[in-house]
């Protein structure tokens, strides 16, 4: 006879030992599980509705009992051991985000019409297929479908245009707003001036714009032409743009006089006559005049004349609030200004996103219109759980894809908030007080930003009012259990946390939150709709409990159509597709626990490999930078194909610490105790800083090419760097203060 079920205390507690007894200390914890409320009010769970009465499709409810007819399997994922309880809401809810996940993997095409369909995406949906083609990159979406991601990302202007769509900060505390309808007739106005100045579809519109609207309405203004976007943060050197932009010949360049961050003023007046100087296929440069939010409406500042002088009798110099009305474009143009949207095939690309460009050329990623629309409104909804009435922000640039993403919000109509500045500055806590001043409902950021507020000892939750705060999402790079754990202790205890893996490659997360799945520390609660995401063996086997490579053994829609100037594809599969035949490798490694849950360990070629046991980094810096003396660390393994290298750690210090034997034994003690002996370096470096990416990437794998004896020049483009300055002092390691551990070897028992 059977026992009683458990209830969902006692199932979490089998989760939180699992994980715990697989991943080592800290991880597993249960911190959040959605409460009945939650459930009832998920997006995600109005969509299993509609799926069971529309599409006759047998799920259960999540807030109601699982179906007797569908029994649990304990050797399904989806129905594994820690989700079987079908007495408590949390149990169910689990159950049934397995059951819809399977589906949405295993029918394809169903799953993704179904998307269409329950959000009533405007455009021509056409009668044939959803998907063609295959295997993977040769798939085609939705043939002979037609829309436009503008005139969806608007549909709130015609539906309810006094609905706030933008408000916009700076550091300085200047605020602005504007109403979906206020939006909509700034993107007609720069809409008509793009086709004034002869922008058709397929053309490229570049900037080179701070987080402001205007970066907003060029977007929406360049899609609803059917040209094609593409952005650099101002604070990107002229050379990496010119990596860039270069390679994608714009028509148009919309760019600023100059931004703030940390309090200073830089002035781009140079890098912008740099920067069209070396675009001949430029027929006009829209100027952006003013810092912060708003335009400058006074004279000009001289970077009219700057970018003249470089350009000679090239393109014509426009200062954006100077735009003719819409009716006026049209007259100069010779045509009508209807204030329409040009509907395009369901592939056509929307925007050019970059590789980090460390070395070589950045590839030039372009995604479509319509794989954009269905992977930002499935994503927005289901996951992160907005929608009308919510205020949605993330930390980012105009150079990173949660721009785009961010700007997605649109399209689920909710309030987008724009920030232009320093998440540090005046304070490590500004994020938190923006938070708190504009009433946000989902809060993004890096990890590394949610470690600084930590090792800073903030607590926003008990220093300011985050009552409107229902959701926190981290991405940019794992974050540990440490960092989950302060989030719950010193933000708030009603909220979900959603720790993120995606990519801009594919314009998403992948993996991330569910409003219907727990929230466990250290890890991501689960695969995301539609990503049939695995861990790979060397074999290119599937595996479980184990590290293995992340790969997406199904297609997704937004997945790139294409690289620029990439006629026959062939750089796209080189760069997806070579090692597993008709499998996307995204290049991380990821452990895939038996309930869908996973941990994310860092980039697979910046592998550490100590006596044939392959380790990520990102359990090396979790416990490195949980020291109080170190700030930021790089860790790298110099061993090479059938030869063991040396394991190498940098680490930047504190003010006021020193490398000495104390701290040095320290570090050597935690990563012995907390991970294994293997873990243990050879040698400890201080470095004044750790080289990142623009998007605040570390270079692990370009450091080890130099470490490896390529040149400094060879191993990374400085230009695509945030800090190309330290990349020279890991080659002779000059000034750099190095202490050996020659004892490692006694720990290798």
């Amino acid at each position: 006879m059977l026992g009683a079920m458990p209830t969902d205390d006692e199932v979490a507690a089998v989760a939180d030992a699992a994980a715990g007894a697989l991943l080592g200390s800290g991880y597993g914890a249960t911190l959040w599980e959605p409460s009945p409320g939650v459930i009832e009010r998920a997006r995600i769970t109005q969509f299993c509705r509609w799926l069971v009465r529309e599409r006759g499709l047998p799920l259960a409810d999540p807030t109601g009992p699982v179906d007797p007819a569908d029994p649990v399997d304990p050797a399904d994922p989806a129905d594994s051991a820690d989700s079987v309880d079908s007495t408590g809401p949390v149990g169910r809810a689990q159950h049934v985000y397995g059951e819809l996940w399977r589906w949405s993997v295993t029918e394809t095409a169903a799953f993704w019409e179904s998307v269409w369909d329950y959000f009533g995406v405007l455009g021509q949906r056409g009668n044939g297929p959803v998907l063609t083609g295959g295997p993977m990159p040769d798939t085609q979406w939705f043939p002979g479908a037609t829309l436009n991601y503008a005139r969806n990302a608007l549909r709130a202007a015609v539906e309810d245009p006094g609905r706030a769509a933008i408000i916009a900060c700076g550091e300085d505390g200047a605020q602005r707003t504007l109403s979906y309808g206020e939006l909509a007739a700034e993107v007609a106005r720069v809409r008509d001036a793009l086709r004034a100045v002869g922008v058709t579809k397929g053309d490229r519109v570049a900037a080179f714009l701070p987080n402001v609207p205007e970066a907003v309405v060029g977007l929406l203004a360049a899609a609803s032409l059917g040209a094609i976007w593409s952005s650099c943060s101002p604070d990107f050197g002229p050379p990496s743009v010119i990596d860039r932009f270069a390679q994608i010949t714009p028509t148009v360049l919309i760019a600023t006089e100059q931004y703030r961050y940390g309090g200073k003023e830089f002035s781009r007046q140079q890098a912008v006559a740099d920067i069209v100087a070396a675009l001949p296929s430029l027929a006009a440069v829209i100027m952006v005049g003013g810092p912060g939010t708003g335009t400058s409406t006074g004279p000009s500042t001289g970077a009219e004349s700057a970018t003249a002088e470089s350009a000679a009798a090239g393109p014509r110099i426009l200062r954006w609030d100077l735009l003719p009305s819409g009716d006026a474009a049209a007259a100069e143009s010779g045509g009508a200004a209807t204030g329409e949207f040009d509907e395009v095939p369901f592939g056509h690309p929307l925007w050019i996103l970059y590789s980090s460009g460390t070395t070589g050329l950045p590839k030039a990623i372009m995604h479509s219109h319509g794989g954009i629309v269905l992977e930002h409104l499935k994503a927005l909804s289901f996951h992160t759980n907005i929608g009308p009435g919510d205020t949605f922000f993330w930390y980012t640039t105009t150079g990173w894809m949660m721009w785009n993403y961010l700007v997605g919000g649109l399209l689920a109509g909710v309030t987008v908030l724009l920030y232009d500045g320093s998440a540090t500055y005046p304070d490590t806590d500004a994020l938190w007080r923006l938070a708190a001043q504009t009433g946000v409902s989902y809060a993004g950021t890096g990890a590394p930003y949610l470690l600084a507020c930590a090792k800073a000892g903030l607590s926003p939750g008990k220093d300011m009012d985050l009552s409107g705060l229902r959701g926190i999402g981290s991405t940019g790079s794992p974050l540990p259990p440490e960092g989950f754990h302060w989030v719950y202790d010193q933000v708030g205890t009603d909220l979900q946390l959603g720790s993120f893996s995606g990519g801009t490659d594919l314009c998403t997360g992948f993996v991330g939150p569910s409003p219907l799945l727990p929230v466990r520390a250290g890890l991501i609660a689960g695969r995301c709709l539609g990503a049939k995401v695995e861990a790979y063996d060397p074999d290119g086997e599937p595996v479980t409990g184990e590290v293995g490579e992340l790969v997406i053994t199904a297609p997704m829609p937004s997945m790139p159509v294409g690289f620029w100037n990439d006629a026959d594809d062939a750089k796209y599969r080189a760069s997806y597709f070579d090692s597993y035949p008709g499998v996307w490798r995204h290049g991380d490694w990821i452990r895939m626990l038996p309930d869908g849950e996973s941990v994310i360990y860092g980039r697979s070629d910046a592998t550490l490999n100590r006596g044939g046991v392959r380790m990520g980094t990102s359990e090396f810096y979790r416990v490195v930078e949980r020291l109080p003396e170190v700030t930021d660390s790089l860790v790298v393994d110099t061993g090479q194909l059938g030869q063991d290298g040396r394991l190498l750690l940098y680490v930047v210090l504190a003010d006021g610490s020193e490398l000495d034997d104390g701290l040095i034994a320290r570090i050597r003690a935690a990563l012995r105790g907390e991970l294994s002996p293997r873990h243990v370096p050879d040698e400890i470096h201080r470095v004044p800083g750790i080289p990142r990416t623009l998007s605040g990437k570390k270079l692990e794998v370009p450091v080890r090419k130099i470490l490896l004896g390529m040149r400094v020049a060879d191993a990374a483009d400085p230009d695509a760097l945030a800090n190309p300055e330290v990349l020279g002092l890991f080659a002779p390691l000059a000034g750099a203060e190095v202490q050996s551990d020659g004892a490692r070897q006694s720990d290798q028992r």
